[in-house]
């Protein structure tokens, strides 16, 4: 994260402050460089990188609000309950903002390690005609039930491993330490779709079908009974025609593979899932017994771009976690010793191709866009300089508060929009050592230095000022008419805290960026939701829930407008809800 002794930041004076906290700060208003410690009385509202009672020094926080009711078992809602609305909510909105996260982070007196851990809440906010219902319901899931029943943690998680079972005698103890973790069917991360149907998915093989009305479970999907896979993404891309791709590795004696899967839009009948679907391609690692975790990919018109970071997974220690004791979470490791590097693969062959674009070692979870022009493929992610920040995500961790707390969030480096060139066409006759991005408006470089090898380095997609807000992360576009497509606007969350406390639109025109904050209240990840016959790019509202630690039962669903950022109205809902990973908004309309 860059220095305050050398940050610019805006002038207060000239920065426009609009109705519900919303900020709106143009790129190229300035001031000297900032002190070293930021003064207390630094208000938000004037664009500062500090809360009333918080101090940043040298790009450090410290008197963090505890946020440790975000991270609480809640009761589920399975009936829908009615919302208060405060100011309006568009009533051409017809359909369901459906959110995943986890919801229950114990059974008995046994407690789970990692926030990915928590058992999947799913949730329901229906909106019709301006007013709001909310529902939720716990993922009635193998694990969730098997927990329940024996109200004790009985399958382990990703960063937490299920002890053998006290009603076994001895033995039958000693011998399920040798046994490998089963992969859990705690599909937390999102909500995803195929062949029209909803899913809830994690990053095992295992999802599930979800009826997006009730929310109740129809089946349990296995990616391995049709497609030679250990697991996928909860983040797939969608083609204009409803082709869906993912990526999921496979494990053999000979080490493991990352496939890029594609399945096709249309169903076979009425109990498909996922039949059809096949790997597009495979890729090997650098290393076959220590592969890259990964989140998601990057998927322009005609490629598919998968990202092989130096956040490695240890499969020794994966096979034997159990036996040791230790999560999953813990064979995994940064090593910023290696490169990253782009896997570009012809989205129509499964041809990937022969150049490898290498950039420094950095971490990435959620790009923003790809897209191609002028024989360039421009990719845009949120991702940071280190790839320690998700073994800090540990309940306790999550939990602190005071100096403890402080040290956590100092500890992980922030995630900033970035935009990398790579050039598609590399012959023998392309020059060695300049150049290769021509593009008059691109600050990005891409150098070939050997005959199948491109250095690249990235273009910031951002001004200083987003320093002061912590970063970007959980990054939105108007997917459905500018996914591969030039674009300019996305969405996000400022980070200014371990989870998202304010909700950001980037302008790529100028760099310019427009802030949604309220001191205490921390949003979700933005839902771009298009208006009807919506001509602009930003027509349209974000919707997100928003959750505080400070007020009991001070949930609300917040409406922006797109454009302009400024609050429409709010919904607020009458049970405490927890800090959530993300969703999708199904229309009815």
């Amino acid at each position: 994260m860059r220095s305050r002794a050398t940050a610019q930041r805006p002038d207060p004076s000239r920065v426009k402050v609009l109705r519900g906290g919303v900020v709106v700060v143009p790129h190229n208003i300035i001031m000297p460089p900032v002190k070293l410690e930021c003064p207390d009385d630094a208000p938000l509202s004037h664009g500062g990188c500090c809360d009333v009672e918080e101090k940043c020094v040298l790009g450090k926080r410290s008197g963090l609000e505890c946020i440790a009711p975000l991270v609480r078992s809640v009761d589920e809602t399975p009936e829908s309950i009615s919302t208060s609305v405060q100011g309006t909510i568009p009533s051409w909105i017809h359909g369901n903002l459906l959110r995943n996260g986890p919801g229950k982070f114990e059974f008995g007196n046994t407690h789970y390690n990692h926030w990915f851990d928590g058992m999947a809440l799913l949730h329901q906010f229906k909106v019709e005609e301006g007013a709001v219902t909310y529902r939720s319901r716990f993922l009635q899931s193998d694990s969730y039930r098997k927990n329940s029943e024996r109200d004790r943690i009985m399958v382990s998680e990703f960063g937490t491993v299920a002890m053998p079972d006290p009603c076994k005698n001895l033995f039958q103890r000693f011998l399920s330490r040798f046994e490998m973790i089963k992969p859990t069917d705690n599909a937390s991360v999102s909500f995803v779709r195929y062949k029209g149907d909803y899913y809830v998915s994690t990053e095992t093989n295992l999802m599930h079908k979800v009826d997006p009305d009730s929310l109740e479970s129809v089946e349990q999907v296995d990616w391995s009974k049709f497609v030679a896979v250990n697991g996928a993404t909860a983040h797939p891309h969608t083609d204009p025609d409803g082709t869906v791709y993912n990526m999921g590795n496979s494990y053999g004696s000979k080490g493991a593979l990352y496939n890029i899967v594609r399945v096709p839009p249309e169903k076979t009948d009425s109990t498909d899932s996922l039949q059809g679907a096949s790997v597009l391609c495979s890729i090997l690692p650098a290393n076959k017994s220590h592969p890259s975790y990964y989140h998601s990919f990057a998927m322009s018109e005609n490629y598919v771009v998968f990202i092989e970071q130096p956040i490695k997974m240890d499969l020794l220690k994966i096979v034997t976690a159990k036996m040791r004791g230790k999560g999953i979470s813990e064979a995994i490791y940064w090593d910023p010793k290696q490169d990253t590097v782009f896997h570009v693969v012809d989205k129509h062959t499964g041809q990937v191709s022969s150049v490898r674009y290498h950039t420094k070692a950095m971490s990435v979870f959620h790009q923003i866009n790809a897209f191609e022009e002028d024989g360039y493929l421009m990719l845009d992610m949120c991702s940071s300089n280190s790839g320690e920040a998700i073994n800090n995500y540990l309940i306790q961790n999550l939990r602190k508060s005071g100096e403890g707390l402080d040290q956590v969030y100092n500890a992980s480096d922030r995630a900033f929009p970035r935009r990398f060139v790579l050039p598609l066409v590399i012959t023998g006759d392309t020059p060695i050592g300049q150049n290769l991005n021509t593009r008059p408006d691109s600050l990005a470089t891409c150098v070939k230095t050997g005959p199948a090898r491109v250095l690249c380095q990235h273009e910031d997609l951002h001004g200083d000022d987003l320093g002061d807000y912590g970063g970007l992360e959980f990054p939105q576009i108007n997917y459905g008419r500018y996914n591969a497509r030039p674009y300019r606007y996305f969405y996000g969350c400022g980070f200014r805290h371990l989870v998202g406390d304010s909700l950001l639109k980037m302008d790529l025109k100028d760099k310019s960026l427009k802030v949604w904050s309220q001191k205490g209240f921390y949003p979700s990840e933005p839902v771009f939701i298009p208006s009807p016959e919506a001509v602009e790019e930003d027509d349209g509202v974000i919707l997100s829930v928003v959750v505080t630690p400070s007020q009991d039962k001070g949930t609300f669903l917040l409406v922006l407008d797109a454009k302009t950022y400024e609050e429409l109205g709010r919904a607020n809902v009458p049970v405490n809800i927890p800090y959530g990973f993300h969703g999708a908004f199904n229309s009815t309309a």
